[in-house]
C-alpha cells in the first residue's frame, strides 16, 4: 500500500509518500522562506501562487524518489484545513484531479491531525522490519498521550484518548509561540523565521541572563503569549535597540541582543514544558508527543526529555515542520478507518483538531 500526503496549508509545498507501515518512501518540500522573509512574515497572496508553480514538479519528485509508479497509488490524502485558504485550495484541488485521474480515494486531513501523526511516521533509516506503528508506541506506551503542538499559527495541548480520537484541553488565547518568535525576532533584528536565528544567536549568550515574565494562566491549560512580546519590545527599547536603525554607526552590542534572545526563549521553553508535564501528569497519560515547527526548537526538545518522568516522542527535525508525509500518515490511519471523501470536500481554513475520529483496525 502506498499513500500520497499533500500539504500546502501555509508556505511550505510539501508531497510524500507513506507505505502501509507508516515507513516514509519519500518527503519533498519547497520552501519559501526566502519569499516571505523580505516581508518578515507570510502573504497569503503571494504563497498561494507560489503554490501552484511548485505543486506539480514537487508531488512529481516525490513519486519519483518513492520508486513508486502512479499506478502503485492506492490512496491521495491532502490537508483541507486549517490554514491559509488560498494555499490550501491549491494542495486540495490538485490533490482532486490526481485522485480522479488515478482513479484512487480522495482523503481529507486535519494538518493539526497530521502534525501528531507525524510523530508515527518512520524515516527511511528507521528500517527494522515490518512493526507498523508499533515503534512509536512503545516508546510513550498506550492511551491517553499528552500531544504539545507548536508552530507558527497554533500553540495547542491536546490529549489523544485513542488513535484517531482527540480531545483539545488548552490553547493560546493571542499569539502562537511560532507566532511569538517571528515577532521577538522582529523586534531583535533578526531574518524570518525568528525561531531558528533566536536559537542561534541565544547560544551566545549566559546563562544567567535576567529573566523575562511567565504568563502561566493558572487554571487552565491554555496559553499567552503576547505580554512576553510586549515585555521583550519594552526591553528592547530600554537598552536601545529598538527600533533598529539602517546602518548604524555604532551597531547594538550583539551580546545585549543575544541574552534578550535567550531570556525570551528561556520563557516560552519553560511555560510550554512545565504546563505540558502538568497536564499529562493530571490526565494519567503514558507518554507526551512534541510536534509542530516549533518542536524542532532544540532547547524545548532537550528539557521536555529532561524534566519529562514520562516517555517522550519528538519526531526528526525534518518531520517537524509542515511536510508531505505526516499528511500521507495521517491519511494512513485515516484509509484504514475507511473514510472517503467526495469531490465536494473543501477547505476549512478555521478547521478544529479532533474534528474526524478516527480508530486503527
Amino acid at each position: 500500500m502506498n499513500i500520497l500526503g499533500i500539504e500546502t496549508s501555509c508556505d511550505e509545498t510539501s508531497v510524500g509518500v507513506v507505505d502501509g507501515d507508516g515507513r516514509v518512501k519519500s518527503n519533498v518540500i519547497a520552501t519559501q522562506i526566502d519569499i516571505h522573509a523580505r516581508y518578515g512574515g507570510i502573504v497569503p497572496e503571494v504563497a498561494s501562487r507560489q503554490h501552484v508553480l511548485d505543486i506539480r514538479p514537487v508531488c512529481e519528485q516525490a513519486v519519483t524518489e518513492a520508486g513508486i509508479d502512479w499506478g502503485d497509488i492506492d490512496a491521495v490524502a491532502a490537508t483541507h484545513g486549517p490554514g491559509l485558504a488560498g494555499s490550501l485550495i491549491v494542495g486540495l484541488n490538485f490533490a482532486k484531479g490526481l485522485s480522479a485521474a488515478l482513479g484512487v480515494p480522495l482523503v481529507g486531513v486535519n494538518h493539526m491531525d497530521g502534525h501528531v501523526y507525524g510523530a508515527w511516521a518512520r524515516p527511511p533509516e528507521d528500517d527494522d522490519g515490518d512493526h507498523g506503528l508499533q515503534p512509536f508506541q512503545e516508546r510513550v506506551g498506550e492511551q491517553p498521550i499528552m500531544c504539545l503542538v507548536v508552530s507558527g499559527g497554533h500553540t495547542e495541548l491536546v490529549l489523544l484518548e485513542e488513535h484517531g480520537v482527540f480531545r483539545l484541553l488548552g490553547e493560546t488565547r493571542d499569539d502562537a509561540a511560532g507566532e511569538a518568535f517571528d515577532k521577538a525576532a522582529r523586534v531583535l533584528g533578526l531574518r524570518y523565521p525568528g525561531g531558528p536565528e533566536i536559537q542561534r544567536v541565544a547560544e551566545g549568550a549566559p546563562t544567567d541572563v535576567e529573566p523575562l515574565p511567565r504568563a502561566w494562566m493558572r487554571g487552565t491549560d491554555e496559553f499567552s503569549f503576547s505580554g512576553l512580546k510586549t515585555a521583550v519590545l519594552n526591553r528592547a527599547r530600554k537598552l536601545g535597540i529598538y527600533p533598529p536603525v539602517e546602518n548604524p554607526a555604532s551597531p547594538a552590542d550583539p551580546q545585549i541582543i543575544a541574552a534578550l534572545a535567550r531570556a525570551f526563549q528561556d520563557s516560552v521553553v519553560d511555560v510550554l514544558v512545565t504546563k505540558t508535564i502538568g497536564a499529562a501528569k493530571r490526565e494519567n497519560c503514558s507518554g507526551i508527543v512534541l510536534v509542530g515547527g516549533v518542536a524542532a526548537n532544540g532547547p524545548l526538545r532537550e528539557t521536555l526529555v529532561a524534566k519529562s518522568p514520562l516517555p517522550v516522542a519528538i519526531p526528526p527535525f525534518k518531520l517537524c515542520t509542515d511536510n508531505g508525509a505526516m499528511i500521507a500518515m495521517s491519511g494512513l490511519v485515516n484509509y484504514r478507518n475507511g473514510r472517503r471523501d467526495d469531490w465536494d470536500l473543501d477547505v476549512i481554513p478555521n478547521l478544529r483538531i479532533g474534528t474526524s475520529r478516527l480508530s486503527l483496525n
